[in-house]
């Protein structure tokens, strides 16, 4: 292996979070500053929001209710037609 070509390792890193909290670990670089850890992160300290989804349908299902309402008061109403099909192709038997 080739000499000195790998950096130091510090054994006491300081590791500094956005909140405050800080702590000690091994790294290659002797200090760094994070965002989120452990102390603050939503999910660990159990503060974790729930999205409600079923929220979202029931919206959408009442502004498509509002908006054939409207269109059936204005005699926009759509007509549903039988769905376009393909002609079918011949098929051509050769006999030997």
């Amino acid at each position: 292996m080739k000499s000195e070509i790998h950096p130091t390792y510090q054994e006491k890193a300081i590791i500094t979070c956005s909140c405050g909290n800080s702590f000690n670990t091994g790294s290659t670089i002797e200090s760094l500053a994070i965002e989120v850890c452990s102390a603050c992160h939503p999910f660990y300290t159990g503060k974790q929001k729930v999205i409600d989804i079923a929220g979202r349908v029931d919206k959408f299902k009442k502004r498509q209710e509002e908006a054939v309402a409207l269109n059936e008061q204005l005699g926009k109403s759509k007509k549903k037609t039988a769905p376009k099909t393909s002609p079918k192709a011949e098929v051509i038997r050769i006999s030997k």
